[in-house]
C-alpha cells in the first residue's frame, strides 16, 4: 500500500468546492430522523426526499441500494391470486403511467409459475471491490467490518450514561473517532491494515475537509457526488438516521448539530484507509469505477411490480370511495353523550363497535394529543417528556399536584425510591451479576423471578408511574403550567383553539368523553411505537386529562360563549384511555361527576364495556385467538399476552393503515373500514379554512409518516426495518437496537409487527386521503404549503375530494381535479 494517494491536492478549484458542499448538504438532507425507543414514533424514511416524485425516488433507491419502493413481484402474484386486484385495475394503472400494451404481459407474468427478475445489483463502494479479491471464507468482508467498527464506536460515543464503562468523549464525533482509530490495536487482531497509524495521521482533522479529501482521492466526478455521498450514508443508515434526529431536535430548538456530517466523514475516511493507491487497469479501484458507472436496464419484474402496486392501490381506493360516496343519511341526531377518540386506526374498530351497542351515543375523531403542545414533567423526576407530534416543539408544560397532601413530601419520597431503584439496577448490570446476586439473595428471589415468568393479568402500568404507589398515583392530578401574565386569557385561547380544531363550536351533549389511547406489552423495546404517535410515542391519557380539566374550568367556560362557542352549562368533560391491546377503556376522575350526569356516565361505562367485547371478538382471529370461547376467556388471554415477556406480537398496532378520512362521522358511519382508516371529524361549514389547513399540515402529515414507516419496513426491511425481535439488543439504553451484537443500528419496525409467521398483516399502499370540502378550500392549503403540495403532486399520497352536497368523488391528479373513475367489479 502507498500513502501517495492521501497527499493529492484537494479543493483547489472553487467550483469543485461548491459542488462538494452542495452534495454534502443534499446527502445529509436525504436522511430522515429516527426517534429513540422511549419516544419511538413512526417516521417516513423518505421524508427528506419528498421534493422529488415518488417514482424518481423509487428509481434512485433501486439504483443505489438494489431495492425500490415496492414489494418483489412475487408478492403481487400472491395478491393477484387472492383477487385483491384485477385486470380492470391493471388497465387503469397502465393508463395512468402511460405505458401502452403491457396489461397482457403483466397478467401472463402474474399467472406464470416463474416470476420475472426484479432485483438490481446495488452500486458498490470502493471497499466492496476489495472484497471481491479477499478469501471471505477465512477473512471478514471489509464492508461488514467497517459497518461493525463504525457502529460500535457510535454506540459507545452516543451512550447517555447507560453503560458501566463510558468512553471519554469530546465535542466532535469525527475528532474522537480519529483519535480512537489511531490508538485502537484491536483492529490489527481482526485484519491486516498496513501503516494504519501513518494513514490515520494523514486524514484531515476537520470533518468537512475530510469529505473533500476523500472524494478527490477517490476520483469522484462532480456529477456523481450527490449519489455517491448518499450511498455512503445509506451504508450506515441506522446511525445516520439517529444523527438526523439529533439535528432535527437541535433545529426545533434553534441550534445546529453536525453529527450527521461527521458520520459521513468517518465512513469516507474508512474508504481512504482501505484504498491501496493503485489506479492501473487491474486495480480494485478500476474495477469499482467500472461497476459504479454501469447503467443496468431496469428489470422487467420491477417495472411490472410498480404497475401492480398502483393497481392494488386503485382497487382499494375505488372500494373505499364507493362506500363513502354512497352515504345518504347526513342527519346528525343530538346525543347526550359524545366520545371523542384519537384518529388512530385502532379506534375505528372500537368506535364502530360502540356506535353499534349505543346507537344514541355519538363518536368523533381528533388527533390524540388533543391539540395541546405540551411536555410532561412528572413530579419528583428530572424527566421532561414531549407529548405532541414529532413535527412540533412543546410550548407548554404539564406538571403534577397532590390533591390531598404535600407536593414536597411526595417529591422527596419518590426521588429516594427512584435513586434506590437505579442503584439496584446498576448492581444487576455488572458482568455475571444476575447469577451471583440470585445466589446471594437465595431461593426467595429466584421464586420472584419464576413468578414474573408465569402468565399474568396485571393492568397497564406506564413507565412514568415508577416510584409511586397506587394510592399516590390516585392522589395526583396533572396541572397545566402557563407562564407569564393574563393566564386566564391564555387558557381560554387554548380551549377555543382546541374546540374549533375539533369542529365542536356547538356542543349539545351533557357528557363529553375525551378518549386517548395507549398499548400494553412486556419486554418490548418498541413498546412506544404501539402508543400514540401524536403524543410523542406515549399514551394519550395525560393530554385527555389536561384538556378535560381545562374545559371543566368554570372561568374558562364562562368566557367561551363570548368567543362564539356554545356548551351547555351542565356539560361535563371526562378523560379516558383506550388500552389498544385489550380493548378496555378506563375513565379518570369519573367519581367527581355531578349527580345529574352520573347516570349518563354509568351508561357510558356499560357501553364501553360492551363495545370492548365486540372489538376484541373482531380482532381475535388476527391474533390466533378464539372469539367463540367467550369474552371472559378472550380478555384473560389478551391480558396474559400483554404481560408475557416472550410475546413478540402483543397486538398489531397500525398494521393495515391505508386511508385518512377528513369528514363528518356521518360520511363513514356504518361502514366497516377494517381498522385501516384514520377518521378525523371535520365540518367545512363551520370553518373559514384555518381548521382544514391545520388538519392537512399536521394530522395528515403524521398519518403519512405512519403509512410510509409501515410501507418502508415491509418493502425494504434491510435498510428500513429493525429485523427479528428475538435477536434485538438495546443500544445506549434508549437509542435503538442491534440485531444481534453488532451491525448497523436498526430502525423502523420489527418483522413481527408486519408478519404473523404465515402471511403479511400489512398491505403496503400509499395513503389515500379523502376530504369532504369545497375545492377552493383544499386548493388554498395546497397552494400555501410546499410540504402538502409535494406530498400530493409528487405522488407520496393520493388525495380525493368528496363533494359535500352530493355523492361525487374527485381525485387530484396533475395539479387538477378529475372525476373518480368507476371501479371494475371487485371480488372481495
Amino acid at each position: 500500500m502507498t500513502l501517495a494517494l492521501m497527499a493529492l491536492p484537494r479543493n483547489a478549484d472553487a467550483s469543485r468546492a461548491a459542488a462538494i458542499e452542495t452534495a454534502i448538504e443534499s446527502a445529509c438532507r436525504s436522511i430522515a430522523p429516527t426517534w429513540p425507543l422511549d419516544r419511538f414514533i413512526a417516521v417516513s424514511p423518505y421524508w427528506e426526499q419528498i421534493e422529488r416524485p415518488f417514482a424518481e425516488v423509487d428509481a434512485r433507491q433501486r439504483r443505489l441500494a438494489g431495492r425500490g419502493l415496492q414489494m418483489p413481484f412475487d408478492y403481487f402474484r400472491e395478491t393477484w391470486r387472492e383477487r385483491r386486484f384485477d385486470a380492470g385495475h391493471l388497465r387503469t394503472a397502465v393508463a395512468e403511467q402511460g405505458v401502452a400494451g403491457e396489461v397482457e404481459a403483466i397478467i401472463a407474468a402474474l399467472e406464470s409459475a416463474h416470476a420475472p427478475a426484479d432485483e438490481r445489483r446495488p452500486l458498490p463502494l470502493p471497499s466492496d471491490s476489495l472484497d471481491r479479491h479477499r478469501d471471505l471464507r477465512h477473512e471478514p468482508a471489509w464492508a461488514d467490518l467497517v459497518t461493525q467498527q463504525v457502529s460500535q464506536f457510535c454506540a459507545a460515543w452516543f451512550d447517555a450514561g447507560e453503560s458501566d464503562w463510558a468512553m471519554p468523549t469530546g465535542a466532535s464525533l469525527y475528532a474522537d473517532w480519529r483519535r480512537a482509530i489511531a490508538a485502537d490495536r484491536g483492529i490489527d487482531l481482526l485484519v491486516h491494515l498496513p501503516q494504519r497509524k501513518a494513514r490515520v495521521a494523514m486524514l484531515e482533522p476537520d470533518a468537512r475537509a475530510m469529505i473533500g479529501q476523500a472524494v478527490d482521492a477517490l476520483g469522484i466526478l462532480d456529477a456523481e457526488l450527490e449519489d455517491f455521498l448518499h450511498l455512503v450514508l445509506m451504508r450506515i443508515n441506522g446511525w445516520a438516521a439517529w444523527c438526523a434526529y439529533r439535528r432535527w431536535q437541535a433545529r426545533l430548538g434553534g441550534s445546529e448539530d453536525d453529527c450527521l456530517l461527521e458520520l459521513l466523514a468517518i465512513r469516507l475516511a474508512w474508504e481512504c484507509l482501505l484504498d491501496d493507491g493503485r489506479r492501473d487497469d487491474h486495480s480494485s479501484w478500476a474495477d469499482w469505477r467500472k461497476a459504479w458507472q454501469r447503467r443496468d436496464p431496469e428489470p422487467v419484474g420491477s417495472r411490472f411490480a410498480r404497475t401492480c402496486q398502483r393497481a392494488l392501490e386503485i382497487a382499494y381506493e375505488q372500494r373505499l370511495g364507493r362506500s363513502l360516496a354512497a352515504c345518504t343519511d347526513r342527519d346528525e341526531a343530538a346525543a347526550e353523550v359524545l366520545a371523542v377518540f384519537c384518529i388512530d386506526v385502532r379506534s375505528e374498530v372500537f368506535r364502530r363497535a360502540l356506535e353499534a351497542v349505543a346507537p344514541n351515543l355519538r363518536t368523533a375523531g381528533f388527533a390524540g394529543f388533543f391539540g395541546l403542545p405540551v411536555a410532561y414533567a412528572p413530579i419528583g423526576t428530572a424527566l421532561r417528556e414531549p407529548r405532541l407530534p414529532g413535527l412540533l416543539a412543546p410550548a407548554l408544560e404539564v406538571s403534577e399536584r397532590v390533591v390531598a397532601g404535600s407536593d414536597d413530601d411526595l417529591r422527596r419520597r419518590r426521588g429516594q425510591r427512584l435513586q434506590a431503584s437505579a442503584g439496584w439496577r446498576s448492581t444487576w448490570q455488572l458482568p455475571a451479576a444476575a447469577f451471583g446476586l440470585v445466589e446471594a439473595l437465595g431461593i426467595g428471589h429466584a421464586l420472584k423471578l419464576v413468578r414474573r415468568s408465569l402468565p399474568a393479568t396485571a393492568a397497564r402500568c406506564a413507565v412514568t408511574d415508577a416510584g409511586l404507589s397506587k394510592h399516590e398515583l390516585d392522589s395526583l392530578r396533572p396541572r397545566l403550567v402557563i407562564a407569564g401574565s393574563d393566564v386566564r386569557k391564555k387558557r381560554v385561547d387554548l380551549a377555543e383553539t382546541v374546540l374549533r380544531a375539533m369542529s365542536l363550536s356547538r356542543i349539545e351533549a351533557r357528557v363529553v368523553a375525551l378518549v386517548g389511547h395507549g398499548s400494553q406489552s412486556a419486554n418490548n423495546a418498541h413498546a412506544a411505537g404501539l402508543d400514540c404517535g401524536a403524543c410523542g410515542g406515549q399514551a394519550g391519557d395525560l393530554n385527555a386529562r389536561v384538556l378535560a380539566d381545562l374545559l371543566n374550568d368554570s372561568t374558562v367556560r364562562a368566557a367561551l360563549p363570548g368567543r362564539g362557542l356554545q356548551i351547555p352549562d351542565d356539560t361535563v368533560f371526562v378523560a379516558a384511555l383506550h388500552n389498544t391491546t385489550t380493548d378496555e377503556v378506563e375513565l379518570f376522575e369519573d367519581h367527581a361527576i355531578p349527580g345529574s350526569q352520573a347516570p349518563l356516565v354509568r351508561g357510558l361505562v356499560d357501553a364501553l364495556r360492551a363495545a370492548g367485547a365486540r372489538a376484541r371478538a373482531e380482532r381475535a382471529a388476527t391474533l390466533g385467538l378464539d372469539a367463540a370461547s367467550g369474552d371472559a376467556r378472550l380478555l384473560r388471554a389478551l391480558h396474559q399476552r400483554a404481560n408475557h415477556w416472550a410475546e413478540t406480537r402483543p397486538e398489531w398496532g397500525l398494521a393495515g393503515n391505508a386511508a385518512f378520512i377528513v369528514a363528518p362521522r356521518a360520511r363513514s358511519r356504518g361502514v366497516d373500514l377494517g381498522g385501516r382508516a384514520f377518521l378525523h371529524d371535520y365540518d367545512w361549514r363551520s370553518d373559514r379554512g384555518e381548521v382544514l389547513e391545520l388538519i392537512m399540515t399536521a394530522p395528515m402529515v403524521v398519518a403519512h409518516w405512519i403509512n410510509m414507516q409501515y410501507h418502508a419496513s415491509m418493502v425494504d426491511p434491510v435498510l428500513y426495518g429493525s429485523g427479528n425481535k428475538l435477536l434485538h439488543n438495546v443500544v445506549g439504553g434508549h437509542i435503538g437496537v442491534f440485531e444481534g451484537n453488532s451491525g448497523d443500528l436498526r430502525i423502523g419496525l420489527p418483522l413481527q409487527s408486519l408478519y404473523d409467521g404465515r402471511r403479511w398483516m400489512h398491505e403496503p399502499l400509499r395513503l389515500s386521503v379523502f376530504i369532504e370540502a369545497p375545492r377552493p378550500m383544499i386548493d388554498a392549503v395546497i397552494e400555501r404549503h410546499a410540504v402538502v403540495r409535494q406530498l400530493v403532486d409528487n405522488g407520496w399520497l393520493h388525495l380525493f375530494r368528496i363533494e359535500p352536497e352530493g355523492h361525487a368523488v374527485e381525485v387530484r391528479s396533475g395539479g387538477a381535479w378529475i372525476a373518480g373513475t368507476e371501479a371494475a367489479p371487485v371480488h372481495d
